[in-house]
């Protein structure tokens, strides 16, 4: 059995017009065994809206609303447990086998949610066997490998969508990064257990970014493909 049949779905967030990103995902999932679009692995359009609205970006709210519509679609397929990854991870070397124990681990434990990979803002508790408890005030970056299970998805869907129904800045949580909300929903539900993985099961690649302005070098097309390539050859070492 594999690790990632413990998850009833595995969403892979790609813009449609990413499709360098899409062929590195490919790449990641062969190499721990698995092909990209097949058995419970799904390539889930992201979102691009044509404004940033209330969001400080319109990359900040397409990620926050391609993972609205995510837990929106498991919501009302029924899942029990679903894995969110977003197209710029890289699985850590020895994925399989330390997802494994992570997984089996997991299994035996009261979670809400789970993060494979994150930044960490404040200190990260000890880990026994892999695993690490979040507290709802321990904050966390990124949501490159976040994985959540009943019922924090159905939860977590009506707490992201409530946050649309206010302006930025809402005492009660309004538009934000969506780590940022997941923070927030975290916070609201103190009882619904957080853990990580130490060491982390998968990190950020190097890459062009959707969420941020770009930089000069990734806008200027004389330069932007070779900055492309110094990335790959980064990002395989």
């Amino acid at each position: 059995m594999h690790p990632l049949d413990y998850f009833n779905r595995v969403y892979v967030i790609n813009l449609a017009s990413r499709v360098d990103r899409r062929e590195e995902m490919a790449e990641q999932f062969r190499a721990i065994g698995r092909d990209l679009n097949q058995l419970n692995i799904q390539l889930f359009e992201a979102s691009r809206p044509e404004n940033a609205g209330d969001f400080p970006s319109i990359g900040a709210r397409g990620c926050f609303m391609s993972h609205l519509r995510i837990l929106q679609d498991a919501s009302a397929k029924g899942h029990a447990r679903i894995l969110i990854v977003e197209d710029d991870l890289n699985f850590a070397p020895n994925f399989v086998a330390d997802s494994g124990q992570v997984f089996d681990l997991l299994a035996k434990t009261d979670w809400a949610m789970f993060y494979g990979g994150y930044e960490a803002l404040t200190a990260s508790p000890a880990a026994k066997n892999g695993l690490a408890r979040l507290e709802p005030s321990d904050s966390l970056r990124t949501t490159h490998f976040v994985a959540l299970q009943k019922p924090a998805i159905e939860e977590a869907s009506a707490y992201l969508a409530a946050m649309l129904e206010r302006p930025a800045g809402d005492p009660a949580g309004g538009p934000m990064h969506v780590d940022g909300a997941y923070g927030w929903y975290r916070q609201a539900y103190p009882s619904h257990e957080t853990w990580i993985a130490i060491p982390e099961l998968g990190h950020q690649r190097s890459s062009r970014t959707d969420i941020h302005d770009l930089r000069w070098f990734d806008r200027w097309w004389l330069v932007r493909d070779a900055v492309a390539a110094v990335r790959r050859r980064r990002n395989t070492r």
